[in-house]
């Protein structure tokens, strides 16, 4: 399924240790940023991760991009913004961005399929139809 849901943000605040000396946000904790966003957005639906786990299924990661436009600095209030880009019985696709006010500091995006314990791609509407109707909640 395609079509962009809306955005969701959650907001944070630059630490120290995510910096370099310059106080320069170092490139790696954007790809963390995008987890707490897909975390925080897949809580908000009303599935945990740890009860998407405990159904047996794991989202692994299998395509990351990231678009730098400006840095994130020390003590900087970001929004990390969030959405479900598209959707199969098997694959996540995400979008991020990272902002600072209206300003974009970065965009990116995330792939994802759905496996069970072994590791074996698993259609998430059999497996977990009522994580299917979550998704599909959010294209609507």
């Amino acid at each position: 399924m395609s079509s962009s849901s809306p955005w969701f943000e959650h907001t944070i605040r630059v630490r120290y240790q995510e910096t370099d000396q310059m106080g320069v946000v170092y490139h790696a904790n954007y790809l963390n940023w995008f987890e707490i966003g897909r975390t925080e957005l897949i809580r908000t639906l009303g599935m945990p991760y740890h009860k998407i786990e405990e159904q047996g299924l794991l989202l692994p990661l299998v395509d990351a991009h990231m678009q730098f436009k400006l840095p994130a600095k020390y003590d900087d209030l970001i929004t990390i913004c969030t959405r479900i880009e598209e959707y199969t019985h098997l694959r996540v696709h995400f979008a991020s961005e990272i902002r600072r006010g209206a300003e974009l500091l970065v965009s990116g995006s995330t792939r994802h399929v759905w496996v069970n314990r072994d590791w074996k791609p698993t259609r998430i509407d059999k497996a977990a139809p009522e994580l299917y109707k979550l998704l599909q909640s959010q294209k609507e």
